[in-house]
């Protein structure tokens, strides 16, 4: 037996909920807040689970654990904003990932079509959610990206092994 196939076997360990996670945190990832406006309440999550789906039609992804707080708003919303947060963003990521986030410290304008967009971001995308998706314990989320906006004087702000850089 070859020595690298011999490590492999060795070091390969049976999937679980605790190792598949600890391995998924070894991917390096942007951070997006995914914002709505719903009857004049504005709503945010910090997400980490976007990709970019088609450059014609342009379509981006998201998704949402199926026991979030925030899925039935975004279920019923029409039109959302994903915020691609920049490096110096952390108190806001952080803010999006409570149960309960704040707006007021948080500076954004509403578009004509009422999505909130969060300012000083890497990037914005006003986007139309045109699919929805079960798999597994989320739901996926398609957009078609409607308009977008980029700082390209901004780094972004980075997740990797549960750390932000």
């Amino acid at each position: 037996m070859d020595r690298l196939n011999f490590f492999t076997k060795r070091s390969m360990k049976k999937i679980n909920k605790k190792n598949f996670k600890k391995t998924l945190s070894k991917f390096t990832t942007g951070i997006t807040v995914v914002a709505t406006n719903n009857s004049s309440v504005l709503y945010g999550k910090t997400i980490n689970s976007f990709s970019s789906l088609s450059l014609s039609p342009p379509l981006v992804l998201f998704s949402l654990d199926k026991k979030s707080s925030k899925l039935k708003i975004f279920k019923n919303s029409k039109k959302i904003s994903i915020n691609i947060l920049s490096r110096n963003q952390k108190i806001i990521s952080n803010n999006f990932a409570k149960k309960t986030p704040d707006w007021n410290d948080v500076e954004y304008e509403i578009l004509n079509n009422g999505n909130p967009i969060i300012k000083n971001c890497v990037a914005n995308l006003d986007c139309e959610i045109i699919d929805k998706i079960k798999k597994g314990d989320h739901i996926i989320f398609i957009c078609k990206v409607l308009q977008v906006l980029n700082n390209y004087k901004l780094k972004p702000l980075i997740y990797y092994n549960s750390s932000y850089f």
